[in-house]
């Protein structure tokens, strides 16, 4: 089972850092196309220590929201936590763009 879960891992950033990598180098190619988003990170540092960190620089802790929502039995903290902040930022009209271990990128349409 350990194994299992190594591997699922293992695999999900091989992915992320092939999509990484892929998307800094079609930024080059894209010109200005790159410079139509705009980014925010989410970070998952235990419940606590979860923070946001936006196009702007500003980074913004959520544990206390978070210390707020009743997480089910059985359920993984990292999993449940990162949801709840996923789906805040979509609210903001943020998609997803790619993740790492403990990061998730979301970016939205810049709008001018």
């Amino acid at each position: 089972m350990k194994n299992t879960k190594l591997f699922i891992a293992v695999g999900a950033l091989a992915v992320a850092l092939t999509i990484a990598f892929y998307r800094l180098s079609a930024a080059d190619i894209q010109g200005d196309q790159a410079r139509k988003f705009e980014y925010a990170t989410i970070r998952w540092s235990g419940r606590d220590n979860t923070h946001v960190v936006r196009p702007s620089g500003e980074v913004e802790f959520v544990g206390l929201q978070l210390n707020k929502i009743a997480k089910p039995n059985r359920v993984d903290d990292k999993s449940f936590y990162m949801n709840i902040v996923v789906n805040a930022l979509a609210k903001e009209g943020y998609e997803f763009a790619g993740m790492s271990n403990d990061d998730i990128v979301m970016k939205r349409p810049i709008s001018r």
